[in-house]
C-alpha cells in the first residue's frame, strides 16, 4: 500500500515523513476540508523533505456563481468565505482560476511533485474547461483530482471516465459518501472501471485501523489521511 499523510505543518510533515509514509498532502485550514497552504510553508516543507509532496491547490475565497456564470467582475464585498463542503465551494471566477494557475507555477518552481485540485460548474458537473486551464498549468507534474468529485452532480461513472479523459493521474475520494468505509462499495466499483487508467486514491476518515480493511473490500492500492500511517 501507498500512503499519503494531508498534513498542514512542517513540523506535521516531518513528522510523518519519519514514521514512514509514502507521500505528503500539503495544506492548511482542514475544517473547511483544506485550501492552499502559504507560499512560505510550500517552500520549507519541499526543501526539507525527501519524498514527493503534493500541494493541495484551492483558493480561500471565491466568487458568486452568478459572477462564474456570466463572466462578471464581482467586488471583495460580494465574495463568500469558504464555509461547507457543497459543490458550489467548486466554483471558481476568473479572478480564482489565475491565482491557482500562478499557485501552481510557484509549486513547479520550488519542486513539488504533484498538484492536487478540482473544479465544478455552477450545476455541479465536471468544470472540463477550467481543469483543462489547470492541467496545461501543471503539466508535467501528475495531478490528483481531489473530493470535489464527491460532491458533484454527476453520475459517478460518467464523472469518473471525465476525470481520467482529463488525464489526471489519481483521484482522491469517499466514494461519495461521508467517509471512505461508507463509500468503500461506490469506491470498489471505481476501482474496477479505472483499471490501470487512473489510480483511486481513498481518503476521508481512512486510519490505522481501517485502511486494511478498506483495502481487501475496494482493490484500492493508494490512502490518504491525517492519521496515516
Amino acid at each position: 500500500m501507498i500512503l499519503e499523510s494531508c498534513c498542514t505543518s512542517l513540523e506535521a510533515a516531518l513528522s510523518a515523513q519519519a514514521r514512514g509514509t509514502d507521500r505528503i498532502e500539503l495544506c492548511t485550514d482542514l475544517s473547511v476540508g483544506g485550501i492552499t497552504p502559504p507560499r512560505d510553508l510550500i517552500a520549507a516543507v519541499v526543501k526539507a523533505l525527501t519524498i514527493p509532496v503534493n500541494v493541495l491547490i484551492r483558493p480561500s475565497t471565491r466568487e458568486s456563481s452568478e459572477a462564474r456564470r456570466f463572466g462578471r467582475q464581482v467586488q471583495s464585498a460580494s465574495r463568500v468565505e469558504v464555509n461547507d463542503f457543497s459543490y458550489r465551494s467548486f466554483v471558481y471566477g476568473e479572478a480564482e482560476i489565475e491565482q491557482m494557475v500562478a499557485d501552481i507555477g510557484y509549486c513547479q518552481e520550488v519542486g513539488a511533485a504533484g498538484i492536487v485540485v478540482g473544479a465544478l460548474m455552477p450545476d455541479g458537473s465536471i468544470d472540463v474547461a477550467t481543469m483543462q486551464r489547470l492541467m496545461a498549468a501543471a503539466r508535467p507534474l501528475p495531478v490528483t483530482f481531489h473530493r470535489a468529485f464527491d460532491v458533484c452532480t454527476q453520475d459517478p461513472t460518467e464523472a469518473l471516465e471525465t476525470v481520467i479523459s482529463l488525464g489526471c493521474t489519481r483521484l482522491l475520494t469517499s466514494g461519495m459518501a461521508e467517509n471512505a468505509w461508507e463509500g468503500r462499495e461506490q469506491i470498489a466499483r471505481l476501482v474496477q472501471q479505472a483499471g490501470d487508467r487512473l489510480i483511486l486514491l481513498v481518503g476521508r476518515g481512512v486510519n490505522a485501523q481501517n485502511v486494511k480493511s478498506l483495502a481487501t473490500v475496494t482493490g484500492a492500492r493508494e490512502f490518504h489521511g491525517t492519521q496515516l500511517p
